[in-house]
């Protein structure tokens, strides 16, 4: 390996690790250096629109798996009556933007539209498939379609049983094709649901353009309502906006392990919120190394704090010795491998050349995925060997770049 490459990595692991065991150095005194650094990647907006009691506010809950109360803390008002909320909140992998329902008495949208219209990367309009006075959320997509053809739509039904029968369940497995080109025959689905549906995606007819229109039937219930799962067709509601939004938000299910799910899950979206603000940095030619490495630190303590773990001096040289030069290798097998290979012998000069946006995010988001797995590991009181590690870093740092790099080459189009 190129000596300088190798003194430039080693650089990045002594700023790292000075910043992560810093007694001196709290998450305020990172978030100063982080804006410092100039700001954050391109976070995917979803824009919530619809009707009162639609179902907004589920939807963000069941995605976020925030809890009512922190939905409600968690808002922050964007114009006078729309908000905006950040998942994971502090270094955001989405961002949901919610609109007052349509429809509503003395409610101008215009405001909020226009705000929503220059912030979002993708509409969900949420509708009760009960409710077929629709007209309002009708009438603002095909006006939003209008000056945005090329714009996808994604719009989801809610209330499903509603329409059931006395005593019927929902229809298992989830019926609808992931990609919403077909629908189950109408005899296989309860009551007037099939009907409905129908109806109200005939009501809507064709909007302007020739970009996608997806639906997606959901049912968001409680417990105590027996209906089960509880979040019926939120799998297809995740596999839309990951299709239209180009961005990867969840963590893979391994049904086996359901605790082991619940962690990864969470970490995952706080790995891909500090992926993303990694990359805004990255391109930054002289205080890029210490930014990056400050929201590194940030994802490592916020990594240690879901698993219960603190970065001790000890744990935190054992993490990175395991790991070692396989950040290196990785990173130059990564490069390489898209054609950059040209780019190394520059990097012994500026840290600049080394932290390209896309590099910087996706460096940043297999850290994160080796210190998630080393991290349960330590909490389960497994231990994993280096080639284990630098395997997960290595399989990390690729999946990585099908989506944290195509984010960074520019604003939305």
């Amino acid at each position: 390996m190129d000596k300088s490459v190798q003194q430039t990595w080693s650089d990045a692991l002594r700023t790292l690790r000075r910043i992560l065991l810093d007694p001196a150095i709290d998450t305020t005194e990172l978030d100063r250096i982080v804006r410092a650094g100039g700001g954050q990647a391109s976070v995917p907006v979803v824009w919530l629109l619809g009707k009162a009691q639609a179902g907004k506010s589920s939807i963000i809950r069941a995605l976020t798996g925030s809890p009512a109360a922190e939905i409600g803390n968690g808002f922050q008002p964007c114009t006078r009556t729309a908000r905006l909320y950040d998942h994971p909140a502090g270094a955001p992998a989405v961002r949901f933007l919610d609109t007052r329902g349509l429809g509503e008495l003395a409610y101008d949208p215009d405001e909020d539209i226009r705000y929503c219209e220059a912030q979002a990367h993708l509409v969900l309009a949420v509708m009760k498939v009960a409710d077929p006075a629709q007209d309002a959320v009708f009438d603002t997509l095909h006006a939003v379609r209008e000056r945005h053809p090329e714009w996808p739509l994604l719009i989801a039904q809610t209330g499903l049983h509603e329409l059931y029968p006395a005593g019927a369940a929902h229809v298992l497995p989830y019926p609808w094709h992931h990609d919403g080109d077909r629908d189950p025959p109408p005899h296989r689905l309860p009551g007037e649901l099939g009907r409905a549906l129908a109806a109200q995606r005939k009501r809507f007819g064709r909007p302007a353009g020739g970009a996608e229109v997806r639906w997606v039937p959901i049912d968001l219930t409680l417990p105590e309502d027996g209906f089960a799962p509880c979040d019926y067709g939120l799998e297809a509601l995740w596999c839309a906006i990951e299709a239209l939004s180009s961005v990867e938000l969840r963590e893979p299910q391994d049904e086996a392990s359901a605790v082991r799910d619940l962690y990864a899950r969470t970490a995952h979206q706080h790995i891909t919120g500090y992926a993303l603000s990694a990359a805004g940095l990255g391109a930054l030619p002289v205080i890029d190394l210490v930014a990056v490495s400050a929201v590194q630190a940030k994802l490592l303590h916020s990594l240690a704090h879901l698993y219960g773990q603190r970065w001790s001096r000890r744990l935190a040289t054992e993490f990175l010795g395991l790991l070692g030069a396989g950040l290196a290798t990785g990173m130059l097998a990564h490069m390489a491998a898209r054609g950059a290979a040209k780019l190394i012998p520059g990097w012994g000069q500026t840290a600049g050349a080394l932290w390209s946006a896309g590099s910087a995010g996706a460096v940043t988001f297999a850290l994160g995925k080796a210190a998630a797995a080393f991290l349960a590991a330590h909490r389960e009181g497994r231990s994993l060997d280096a080639e284990a590690l630098r395997a997960i870093y290595r399989a990390a740092l690729e999946r990585a770049a099908s989506w944290i790099e195509p984010r960074t080459r520019g604003p939305r189009q």
